[in-house]
C-alpha cells in the first residue's frame, strides 16, 4: 500500500544471464534451460509482461503471443507486431506499456514483469513513479560471448539465492536469485 492507502503494482524484472552478464547472441538466447523457461512461464503467467520489439521477435512465431498474460510491445514501429492478436498491444513508450499494463492488472496491487530488453530495464529502473522493485535472475554456469547483456543491480539491492546450484536436463548448471529494493 501506498502513503494515501491506495493499492500499487509491483513491477518486476526477469532474466537469465551467463556469469559475466550477457543475455544474448543476434537475438537468441545462448542456451536452453527447460527449467528456467518453467520457471520464467510459471512467475509471468497471469500478469502483464513489457517487452521491446527486439524481445518480441527473438520469440519463434509459435510462441508469440506468451500465453495466458497480456503481452505489451514497446515499439516505435506498431506494424511489425501482430497486435490483433489476443492478449497483444502496442505502446511507444515504456510509461505507456506501464500505464496500459496496470489497466490490465486483474487486482490493483498486482504484478508486472519486465521482460528485456535492455532499454526496456533501464526505463524499469528509472521510472519515477513505479520503478523496478524487484528482479529473478537465473544465472547459467556457462562462458558466453553476446551482444546484449542484463542490467547491473547496484548495492541498493538486496539479494537472496532462492536454490542451489542445479543441473539443466540440457547440461549446464543454473541458479536462481532474487533481487529486491525497497
Amino acid at each position: 500500500m501506498s502513503a494515501k492507502g491506495s493499492a500499487r503494482p509491483t513491477v518486476g524484472g526477469i532474466w537469465a544471464q551467463s556469469p559475466e552478464g550477457v543475455i544474448g547472441k543476434d537475438g537468441t538466447i545462448p542456451w536452453h534451460v527447460p527449467e528456467d523457461l518453467r520457471f520464467f512461464s510459471i512467475t509471468t503467467t497471469g500478469n502483464p509482461v513489457i517487452m521491446g520489439r527486439r524481445t518480441w521477435e527473438s520469440f519463434p512465431p509459435k510462441f508469440r503471443p506468451l500465453p495466458a498474460r497480456p503481452n505489451i510491445v514497446v515499439t516505435s514501429h506498431p506494424e511489425t507486431v501482430a497486435s490483433d492478436q489476443n492478449n497483444v498491444w502496442t505502446a511507444a513508450s515504456y510509461a505507456e506499456a506501464l500505464d496500459l499494463a496496470q489497466s490490465l492488472l486483474k487486482q490493483p496491487d498486482g504484478d508486472i514483469w519486465a521482460i528485456g530488453g535492455t532499454r526496456i530495464w533501464a526505463d524499469a529502473l528509472a521510472h519515477p513513479e513505479l520503478p523496478l522493485r524487484r528482479a529473478y535472475v537465473t544465472t547459467v554456469d556457462l562462458p558466453v560471448e553476446g551482444d546484449t547483456v542484463a542490467p547491473e543491480l547496484d548495492e541498493s539491492w538486496s539479494h537472496r539465492e532462492l536454490a542451489d546450484w542445479a543441473e539443466s536436463s540440457k547440461g549446464p548448471r543454473f541458479r536462481v536469485d532474487e533481487y529486491t529494493r525497497t
